[in-house]
Order: C-alpha cells, then structure tokens, then sequence
C-alpha cells in the first residue's frame, strides 16, 4: 500500500514513500527521497516534507 499524496514527515523521521518530496512553508526546495531514508533538514532547520509525487 501506498501513502496518498500529501503524506507529511518531518526531518529525522523516517521517509514512509519513496519519491519527490518538498518543503512545507517557505523558502521551499524539492529533494527526491528513498523510503526507508531519513527526512533530512533544509537550510540548516528542521522541516516538514509533503510527498508531492511517487517516484
């Protein structure tokens, strides 16, 4: 089963889905991230990450 789009972690979590990841709030970025991985911070910050796409 697939997590649906829109699916949120946080940096340090583990990533639930593979795929294209971005940056809740601003600046944002878009990082591709394998499940299984650790969500990583941006900017030096913790953030929170929204699967935008599947890989």
């Amino acid at each position: 089963m697939r997590y649906p789009i829109g699916t949120t972690a946080s940096t340090g979590q583990t990533c639930p889905e593979s795929g294209v990841w971005r940056v809740v709030g601003v600046p944002s970025t878009t990082a591709p991230i394998a499940k299984g991985n650790r969500m990583p911070p941006y900017g030096g910050n913790g953030v929170t990450w929204i699967l935008a796409a599947y890989a």
